[in-house]
């Protein structure tokens, strides 16, 4: 292992990027503080400084095996010396090829047709662009409008912020310049709750009020990440695609967030038992180690797209990279080479009892855990600088935003260190 910086250059790394860089959600002029990290191995992070920390947050819920796994460490290593990159107008490749086979054996349903895109956004601007060209009949078409719930996060692209909650969520100041989708009331909360037929039928309502203009219903099945991180029942999942069967709307699963066992079941839609029409997948699919999404949908959607415009319009520079595409083959095929809904499950319980007595603290306004998520709502804004302060205080990286204190750690972190996560969670929404 190399040895610490010394404070010296710690100072003018921290220094320069203080100088230039632009970090996500924060300020330019007065940019909150970062940490330098200089490596990461298993689940910890290690600070230039020489500092371990627990990375409960899978670096934005992508790296679900850990850092520097030797498996897909092979995996990019064996590609590179092949083919860094190819364009795919015209041309394929191998792990391109095999990543869509096991996309598709994998996916409920029928959705067999794979589109490989650059990252999660770009996932669901495709999706959307897919469902609009559905409807479309020699360029024009009446269904140009989305269906979708409050609550909801879908990226950070205009047609994605487009369906993010126009009045509460991370995008709001845009509303007035986005196309403008209907909306309905966030799912209630609870996935254990009894479903509401209430709730369901204000979303029948507004399908029989704006049913001619809506070309599909985008929603994250089960979880509202960024969103809320909040979590609500199957059935209303499942009156959804019975209501999209019903108008003749597609259905559109943002399963950025939940695929691949984030939730105890591999993707958000296994909970329900149904299958979408179109599905997004991201974050997780490479195991952290490079962006790459994924759409896929039915035969059905796709020869409807083929029979209006001639093809679907969209073409990333970078689309089904070979790098990429061939450690997304070897992350998945590792996740189902392992026992991983155990590992869930134990994470889960863990996290259970872990952040039970959060919900005695001042200010905690809820406490839920589902799969490997745990989340503690505060009745107030988190303090960030000080909550996460808090955390690193024990070891721990995390990332609070708005109310909300939560982890979602990598699969493979062990129940010590779990507990580490948890009791430092504790410890964050003390200070913030």
């Amino acid at each position: 292992m190399e040895p610490p910086l010394p404070p010296d250059r710690i100072a003018d790394l921290l220094a320069r990027d203080r100088a230039r860089l632009w970090h996500p959600y924060a300020g330019r002029v007065e940019p909150p503080e970062v940490l330098p990290v200089v490596a990461a191995e298993g689940v910890r992070l290690r600070l230039a400084d020489g500092t371990r920390l627990v990375d409960g947050m899978s670096s934005w819920w992508a790296a679900v095996h850990g850092y520097n796994h030797p498996v897909l460490n092979a995996a990019v290593r064996e590609q590179l010396d092949r083919m860094a990159h190819v364009m795919f107008g015209g041309l394929t490749h191998p792990p391109a090829v095999a990543l869509a086979e096991r996309l598709a054996e994998l996916a409920p349903g029928a959705l067999t047709e794979v589109f490989l895109a650059d990252s999660g956004s770009v996932a669901v601007e495709v999706a959307i662009k897919t469902a609009l060209q559905y409807w479309m009949d020699g360029g024009g078409g009446r269904r140009t409008r989305l269906l979708t719930v409050r609550g909801g996060y879908h990226g950070d692209t205009f047609g994605a912020m487009a369906v993010c909650d126009p009045v509460g969520g991370m995008h709001h100041l845009f509303r007035h310049v986005l196309p403008e989708h209907v909306f309905v009331s966030a799912p209630p909360p609870g996935y254990g709750a009894e479903p509401d037929p209430a709730y369901l039928a204000e979303i029948e309502a507004a399908l029989e009020r704006h049913g001619e203009r809506i070309a599909a219903v985008i929603l994250e099945p089960v979880v509202q990440g960024a969103g809320g991180m909040r979590f609500y029942a199957p059935g209303y999942l499942r009156g959804v695609r019975e209501l999209c069967d019903r108008f003749g709307v597609l259905l559109i699963a943002d399963e950025i967030a939940t695929g691949f066992g984030r939730t105890g079941r591999l993707f958000g839609c296994d909970h329900a038992g149904i299958a979408p029409d179109i599905m997004c997948l991201g974050k997780a699919l490479t195991g952290g180690y490079l962006t790459m999404s994924a759409v896929l949908t039915t035969r059905a959607v796709a020869e409807r797209v083929d029979a209006g415009a001639g093809a679907l319009m969209h073409g990333p520079t970078f689309m089904a990279n070979p790098l990429a595409a061939s450690v997304a083959l070897a992350s998945v095929d590792l996740l189902l080479a392992t026992d991983w809904r155990r590992k869930v499950a134990g994470i889960e319980e863990r996290l259970r009892t872990g952040l039970a007595p959060a919900a005695a603290l001042p200010g905690v306004r809820d406490v839920r855990v589902l799969g490997a998520i745990g989340v503690v709502q505060l009745d107030r804004p988190v303090d960030v600088a000080a909550a996460t302060r808090a955390a690193v205080a024990h070891g721990v990286w995390l990332r609070p935003f708005r109310d909300l204190v939560y982890t979602m750690p990598p699969f493979v972190t062990g129940a010590d260190d779990v507990d580490a996560i948890a009791a430092a969670m504790l410890a964050a929404v003390r200070a913030g």
